[in-house]
């Protein structure tokens, strides 16, 4: 695989860079505007702009600038209210026994759906060793958190001693029990994942990596080496997967996903329905057409390849399970309907006098 390193430095910042890569789509420049990189910058390495084929196809629908991200007047900058939930700078505490640890503002490409968007690859965003440090103490004089979940920008661009260092501070607290790593290198930057990286990570079971897939043509080789490294070295892999208006938002892009990503070792975790995030509204669909897609889904595939469809409430109120409703009626027997629509009952127990 290539140096991931040269690979990331030679990102395109710009929409009037994206000629030196596509030069097979004609006077594609003026398909997008400039105005919101100030706000909302751009990155896109060449891997993953490799994986566009077409102008507004799926993959370029993720990482290209569109006008409509600076006419967004309905969503918010800080829908989950992280900022309200962190106690100190760069960790949020929403979750009684759970934390999410900031540790860098920098991705391998910057998803224009991103709910940090306000924050991802600019100053807004200041990450220090002092302000970890604060993190790390503020970890150690809350016990009820037990597990950490490892975010940013995107933690495993940062260098392999620096990841190294901050997985050994937090498994030098006595009451974290579980590391989580939340990272879209397996997807957006696979020659990340290295062997000298995967012999780092696994010094510190039990860890677990949640990557990020939306759309089948992200499954590339590169994709699946990098999750075949990362699962041969012990590490489950999960994958929360963003419902897109124009991406992935029918059933047969998300089952050809999921059974792809199960073939791959990474268990389909959790369908979000996108967040609140200004700058995102166009590419929110409504709740209705997740819980659609999920009852062609059940039954259809194996449970193992189904995730949780879910949203993440506005202001910090947590992730709210959607499911399809199969109950009909309720009583002394439970009607319901299955996967084939069709009418079953269930007697409920009874308890004895």
């Amino acid at each position: 695989m290539n140096n991931w390193k040269n690979i990331l430095q030679e990102s395109i910042t710009s929409p009037s860079q994206l000629h030196l890569f596509k030069k097979k789509h004609q006077n594609l420049n003026e398909t997008i505007s400039n105005k919101v990189i100030p706000d909302f910058p751009m990155r896109i390495n060449s891997y993953f702009l490799s994986l566009i084929e077409e102008v507004g196809d799926p993959i370029w629908k993720q990482c290209i600038p569109d006008p409509r991200e600076e006419e967004d007047f309905i969503c918010m900058e800080d829908p989950l209210g992280e900022e309200a939930l962190s106690p100190v700078p760069n960790l949020v505490h929403k979750y009684p026994d759970r934390a999410l640890l900031l540790v860098t503002n920098q991705c391998a490409v910057y998803c224009r759906f991103c709910t940090r968007k306000r924050m991802v690859g600019t100053e807004r965003m200041h990450i220090t060793e002092e302000n970890l440090q604060a993190c790390y103490d503020y970890l150690r004089r809350t016990p009820a958190i037990r597990e950490v979940l490892i975010s940013g920008g995107d933690p495993l661009l940062l260098a392999d001693d620096k990841i190294d260092h901050i997985l050994s501070e937090l498994q030098s607290i006595p009451s974290i029990d579980v590391i989580r790593i939340g990272s879209r290198v397996p997807c957006t930057l696979p020659m990340r994942i290295t062997p000298e990286l995967v012999a780092i990570l696994r010094k510190y079971h039990p860890l677990y990596i949640n990557t990020h897939f939306n759309h089948p043509r992200e499954l590339t080789p590169e994709a699946k080496k990098a999750c075949a490294l990362l699962a041969d070295g012990g590490i489950p892999l999960g994958c929360q997967t963003v419902l897109l208006k124009g991406v992935n938002d029918n059933a047969q892009t998300l089952k050809e996903l999921f059974l792809g990503l199960l073939k791959m070792r990474v268990k389909p975790y959790y369908l979000f329905q996108a967040d609140l995030t200004r700058g995102t509204n166009h590419f929110r669909t409504t709740t209705k057409t997740g819980i659609d897609i999920m009852r062609q889904l059940y039954g259809h595939i194996s449970g193992m390849a189904i995730p949780r469809l879910a949203l993440d409430a506005p202001g910090g109120k947590g992730k709210i399970p959607l499911s399809p409703n199969y109950i009909k009626e309720s009583g002394e027997n439970l009607i319901f309907e299955n996967y084939l629509g069709e009418i079953c009952s269930y007697p409920e127990a009874v308890d004895p006098l």
